[in-house]
């Protein structure tokens, strides 16, 4: 187990040192990062001096390498828009989003493999066809539609709960509605999916000719068997949540790092882009490092790889 738990730690430490390459090799093909953090209406001198100012004519292995080694310090500079640092920016925005993310996922898994048992368990019933539909329709909606939908409905006209913010738990009902559509119809297709196959090996009808309950059946071995296959949608929505929800954040007013990396692009302020998009890269390798683990803990097998 530990073999395996520190062959993904240096797996995840590569795949961070990926991201810093992309980041900074992104950032320098776009143009002179002085160019970008200046007005528009800056001279030429202007960029000339900036540009020296941050050593930006030095050559490229020199400033990847002074740049990784500031990042690594945490040290991204300060931001133009807020002029304050980077990456304390960031992070304060970092609980806000996990915040929404959890509470998304806690809702939307539980009933997501609820219903995708019982789809599993009557495949091409009344019930089954319901569900499937409910599920596809939760995949395809999209979200900022869906997500004005709420704030017309519930928000305006009824006046159940505000119409953006942060705050209390009422602030958090409609996001988190708008956001887990998605997850439960992709992870109740995958349960259901991965359920079928399970109870259509051997094993179940060996488990049912020695009289064992068919709920046993069910939860006991199908439901933990198709586990691997239902933790690996289940981390790809989490991460979808961690760096996709800009557009819901947007809509909702709420004060997550996807609305922030939004603004930090309106605002031009390379600085902050920069240390959103690593932040997030972090979060993202930490989940996918969790599920990795949870394979582990789901599947013996996969110690002793």
């Amino acid at each position: 187990m530990l073999r395996y738990v520190l062959k993904r730690l240096v797996f995840s430490l590569f795949v961070l040192f990926g991201v810093l390459v992309a980041v900074f090799g992104i950032s320098s093909a776009i143009g002179n990062p002085a160019r970008l953090m200046l007005p528009v209406e800056a001279s030429e001198a202007d960029v000339a001096a900036l540009s020296a100012r941050l050593g930006l004519d030095d050559p490229i292995h020199v400033r990847f390498a002074r740049t990784a080694a500031d990042w690594l310090r945490g040290d991204f500079g300060d931001s133009l828009w807020q002029s304050a640092p980077a990456l304390e920016i960031s992070l304060q925005r970092v609980p806000a989003t996990l915040l929404l993310t959890a509470v998304t996922l806690a809702v939307a898994l539980p009933l997501a493999v609820a219903l995708g048992v019982f789809s599993a368990r009557r495949p091409g019933s009344t019930l089954d066809r319901g569900i499937t539909t409910v599920s596809l329709a939760g995949v395809s909606i999209a979200d900022f539609w869906l997500g004005l939908m709420l704030i017309l409905g519930f928000a305006i006209h009824l006046r159940w709960f505000p119409t953006s913010g942060y705050g209390g738990a009422a602030y958090l009902v409609l996001p988190a509605l708008t956001l887990m559509m998605r997850p439960m119809g992709r992870v109740a297709q995958v349960a259901r999916s991965a359920l079928i196959d399970e109870m259509g090996k051997q094993y179940p009808v060996t488990a049912r000719a020695k009289g064992l309950p068919e709920t046993a059946i069910v939860y006991r071995h199908g439901l933990r068997n198709s586990a691997i296959a239902v933790v690996t949608v289940a981390g790809a929505e989490a991460v979808s949540l961690l760096n996709g929800a800009v557009v819901v954040e947007t809509v909702f007013g709420w004060p997550g790092i996807g609305s922030l990396f939004i603004g930090a692009i309106q605002q031009r302020d390379l600085p902050l882009i920069q240390s959103t998009v690593v932040v997030v890269a972090v979060l993202v390798i930490v989940v996918n490092l969790l599920v990795d683990l949870s394979y582990a803990a789901i599947d013996p097998r996969v110690r002793r790889q």
